[in-house]
C-alpha cells in the first residue's frame, strides 16, 4: 500500500485562547480556507499539523478538519480525516520559576514552552487510518538534564550555566512535546515521531534557545539509536527508545536548516545522515524563484529548491522534514510552493511554512 505523510506549520494561533476556534467556527475563516485549499490538493493520508491551539476536546483540531478539510471548495475534492489526535504542549504553561532571568516570573517567556496563553503553537495529528490511542507515548515532562551530555545554555565569557541548578533541574526538554503515535495500517504500523523544536534565536550570548532547539532535534537520535534506555523515559514512566524491526517517521517544523541560519546544525545533520533515516530531499520550484529577498537568500550556501519556509527578509530555510525510516520505499517526494505562474500560488500566503510531504510504500 502506497501513503502519503505530510507535514504542515499552519500558523494557527491567537493572543488568547479560544480565539482561533471562533474564527474557525463558521467555516468561512479566510486563512483557514486556503491552508484546507493546500491540504486537499496534497492529499496526505497522514498529517502532522504544527502550531494550532489545544485543548483537551481537540475541539480546534476537529474543527478544522470537519469545517474546512472536509469541506469541498473551489472546485477542490474534501478530504476526511476519521482519526485526530490533538497533543498537549508545554507552551504558555507557567513553569512558576524565573526562566529568563528578570527577577519576574508569570511571562510567556517563564512558560515551559515559549506562549502566551496554554495550547498555543501545538500539535495535531490527522490521519485516514486507525491511531493505536493505547500505545501513544509522548515526552512533554522529560527533562532537559536527563539527556545525557545535555547542551547547557553557558555565558561564552565566564562558561557559568545560563540557568541556575535549581532551575536547570527542573527544565522540561521539549518546548511543545516529542510524540510517538502508532498508526495501524492494514497488518503494518507506522510510528509518527513528531515534534515542533523551538527556534535557535530570540535569545542571547548564551545562545539558550540554540542550545534546546539541537538538544531538542538530538532526541531522535538518542531514541532511534537506544531501544533500551534507561533514561528516555516518557510521560507515562516507560523507559527506551524505537525498537530496530519498527517503521517510523521522524516529521515536523524542526527549526532547523543544515546548511543556513543561526542554529546549531549538528543535530540535524546527524540525522538528515543517520543510518536508519531516509532524507528524500523534497523540492519545489518555487522555493527558487527571485524574488525581494534575492540579497537575503545570496547569502545562503544551501540548495535552494529544498527550502521549506519564507522567513521574510531572513530568507528562505529548509526547515521542514519528513524523514521516513530505511525500512520504507521511498516514492515520491515534494514541497507545495507553486512558482508565481501558477494559480495555486495565492494559497502559500496561508503560511510562512510550506506543506512537506513524502509518499512512500507500506511493507
Amino acid at each position: 500500500m502506497n501513503i502519503r505523510v505530510a507535514t504542515f506549520n499552519v500558523s494557527l494561533y491567537g493572543k488568547k485562547a479560544g480565539e482561533v476556534y471562533e474564527r474557525l467556527i463558521d467555516g468561512r475563516d479566510p486563512k483557514a480556507i486556503k491552508l484546507a485549499a493546500i491540504v486537499q490538493t496534497v492529499r496526505p493520508d497522514l498529517l502532522l499539523v504544527n502550531e494550532i491551539d489545544y485543548e483537551p476536546n481537540a475541539a480546534t483540531s476537529r474543527l478544522l478538519a470537519e469545517e474546512y478539510f472536509a469541506i469541498a471548495k473551489s472546485g477542490r475534492s474534501p478530504i476526511e480525516y476519521p482519526y485526530i489526535y490533538a497533543a498537549a504542549s508545554n507552551t504558555g504553561i507557567d513553569s512558576g520559576l524565573d526562566l529568563n532571568g528578570n527577577a519576574a516570573s508569570g511571562e510567556a517567556t517563564d512558560a515551559w514552552g515559549y506562549g502566551v496563553y496554554p495550547g498555543q503553537y501545538s500539535m495535531a495529528i490527522y490521519s485516514r487510518f486507525p491511531i493505536d490511542q493505547k500505545n501513544i507515548r509522548t515526552f512533554q515532562k522529560y527533562l532537559w538534564s536527563e539527556l545525557p551530555d545535555a547542551n547547557r545554555p553557558r555565558d561564552p565569557e565566564t562558561q557559568k550555566p545560563y540557568h541556575e541548578d535549581r532551575v536547570w533541574s527542573k527544565l522540561r526538554l521539549s518546548s511543545k512535546n516529542h510524540l510517538d503515535v502508532p498508526i495501524q495500517i492494514g497488518d503494518a504500523t507506522i510510528h509518527l515521531l513528531a515534534s515542533h523544536p523551538t527556534p535557535p534565536v530570540f535569545d542571547g550570548a548564551e545562545d539558550h534557545n540554540g542550545c534546546r532547539n539541537h538538544d531538542e532535534i538530538r532526541f531522535w537520535l538518542d531514541y532511534i539509536d537506544n531501544p533500551d534506555a534507561v533514561y528516555l523515559r516518557d510521560d507515562a514512566g516507560n523507559s527506551g527508545g524505537m525498537a530496530a524491526e519498527k517503521a517510523f517517521v521522524i516529521l515536523g517544523d524542526l527549526n532547523a536548516d543544515p546548511a543556513d541560519g543561526d542554529g546549531k546544525q549538528d543535530a540535524i545533520r546527524r540525522l538528515l545522515g543517520h543510518s536508519r533515516v531516509q532524507d528524500p530531499k523534497p523540492r519545489s520550484p518555487g522555493a527558487a524563484e527571485p524574488n525581494a529577498k534575492s540579497k537575503a537568500n545570496a547569502k545562503h550556501t544551501g540548495d535552494p529548491t529544498l527550502d521549506t519556509a519564507d522567513f521574510g527578509s531572513s530568507g528562505h530555510f529548509r526547515v521542514d522534514y519528513v524523514l521516513p525510516s530505511e525500512s520504507l520505499n521511498v516514492l515520491d517526494a515534494g514541497v507545495f510552493w507553486p512558482t508565481r505562474q501558477d494559480p495555486q500560488r495565492e494559497l502559500i500566503s496561508a503560511s510562512d511554512h510550506r506543506m512537506v510531504w513524502v509518499e512512500v510504500e507500506v511493507p
